[in-house]
């Protein structure tokens, strides 16, 4: 007889957690298995099953789904529950049409209020960018690098927004990297992007960043022709 898959295997959990930090704990180590394929796409995550694996109650595993759901890394499925979402599909477009109009403004809003600290902060995760390999580690970069250059836009919620929308960016930079055999990306445009905020040319910086956006989700646009073909 052929062992079904296991999946949660795959998963290490080292020693007890700590009731207060169970919900974190959970949905940080989900979500580094979903970003970096241990938990492929149409993986089904029983919340008992999760809840013997952390060691926890089912109250927390349920947290931390739901919060992977509002991460849009998890669907729920009628019958089947939490189930982890497709790496890239039409959506992925749309969230970067949104991506367009949230950070290049967040962007216009913080560069005038960078300080040298910040730019110092932003070429430091470039040069992490430049030598890492590990696609997961890779997304988690790339998101810290963007927000670093948007955080001191004064608008709160427009920066919880971009955060929720980098999170789509990790999935799609590990499907980028993966499906073209790369270890990293280029790091020209984060260059001139952080170049442009340094000199507080604030237009410079807008069109820099607009053609990554457009560059990405046409990568995206591309992929899912070629998939609708096939």
């Amino acid at each position: 007889m052929t062992e079904k898959p296991r999946p949660l295997s795959k998963i290490a959990v080292s020693g007890p957690i700590p009731a207060h930090l169970a919900r974190s704990v959970i949905e940080e180590t989900l979500r580094a298995a979903i970003l970096d394929g241990r938990l492929p796409s149409g993986t089904a995550l029983r919340q008992q099953d999760l809840a013997d694996l952390f060691g926890v109650s089912r109250m927390p595993v349920r947290e931390a789904l739901r919060q992977l759901e509002a991460q849009s890394l998890l669907h729920v499925v009628p019958h089947k529950g939490a189930v982890v979402a497709e790496l890239i599909g039409y959506d992925a477009v749309e969230t970067y049409g949104l991506r367009l109009l949230l950070e290049l403004e967040a962007l216009r809003l913080s560069i005038p209020l960078l300080d040298a600290e910040d730019i110092a902060q932003a070429r430091g995760y470039i040069a992490q960018l430049e030598s890492e390999t590990d696609h997961a580690e890779i997304g988690r970069l790339n998101r810290l690098f963007h927000m670093s250059l948007y955080h001191r836009a004064p608008n709160q919620k427009l920066l919880r927004l971009i955060e929720l929308e980098l999170n789509e960016e990790e999935r799609f930079l590990r499907f980028h990297l993966s499906s073209m055999g790369l270890g990293k990306l280029t790091q020209d445009d984060h260059n001139a992007m952080t170049d442009a905020a340094e000199a507080k040319d604030v237009e410079r910086a807008v069109e820099v960043l607009r053609g990554h956006l457009e560059k990405a989700a046409q990568t995206i646009r591309n992929y899912l022709e070629r998939s609708a073909e096939s």
